[in-house]
């Protein structure tokens, strides 16, 4: 892990102290959802949350599994590799990349690597058929490697009722640059308050609808940024 990063602590933070840390830049979660590669957040969404243009989410049930089943998922994950796992307390922020953030599970002691804890419907076990997982998954953990220098990221999926999966994820400097370069693109729309791309999905279709209820006639931008999305669907 880089030694420069900024570490904010994350012990007795309240909801809305993180929600508005959250706001600040790009988080791991964030990362697939702006190339596009995530089903249920779009770019166009990302960046009207980013500008406080919409309500915090409200907590469902897959986020509140998700949250309890952590624990349980990092400690499948030492009990399956016989490593050993360390919370981090801390939202990290590299000087380098001021417009990112991690929030990580876990990182993996004596190690220069963390851990991504996922625990996913049994209905999403087709997704991981040979060796497979969701590229949501990746970006997200080529994301903290971008932000933490690390050389490695594990991810541990609990496929409910199912499955327990772990994946190992090497160190990619191409990648980390392609999305580092989409990220700080993203971000330049946010800061200029520049709309990205109105794609149609259903994501982008109700901010739309949210930040503009009665339609006010203001136009919609139908164009947004290059991306290097190909360089993760190649």
């Amino acid at each position: 892990m880089y030694k420069h990063l900024t570490k904010i602590t994350t012990l007795n933070m309240s909801r809305d102290e993180w929600l508005g840390h959250r706001q600040k830049s790009i988080g791991g979660s964030d990362a697939a959802s702006i190339l596009g590669l995530n089903q249920y957040t779009s770019p166009y969404s990302v960046w009207a949350e980013k500008l406080g243009k919409l309500p915090p989410k409200d907590d469902n049930e897959a986020m509140r599994q998700g949250r309890d089943l952590e624990f349980y998922v990092a400690e499948r994950f030492c009990e399956a590799t016989g490593k050993k796992v360390r919370r981090e307390n801390n939202i990290l922020i590299n000087p380098d990349y001021p417009y990112a953030h991690a929030n990580v599970d876990r990182m993996v002691v004596g190690e220069d690597a963390g851990l991504e804890c996922k625990t996913t419907s049994s209905l999403n076990l087709k997704n991981f058929k040979n060796g497979a997982f969701p590229d949501n998954y990746y970006v997200q953990c080529v994301h903290y490697m971008m932000v933490t220098g690390c050389k490695k990221w594990y991810l541990a999926v609990l496929v409910l009722n199912r499955d327990f999966l772990t994946f190992e994820i090497e160190r990619d400097e191409e990648e980390i640059e392609a999305l580092a370069r989409s990220e700080e693109e993203f971000w330049k729309l946010v800061e200029s308050k520049t709309a990205p791309i109105a794609d149609g999905s259903a994501s982008t279709t109700n901010t739309i609808n949210t930040i503009f209820p009665y339609g006010d006639g203001e136009n919609v931008s139908l164009f947004g940024f290059d991306s290097d999305l190909d360089t993760y669907i190649a």
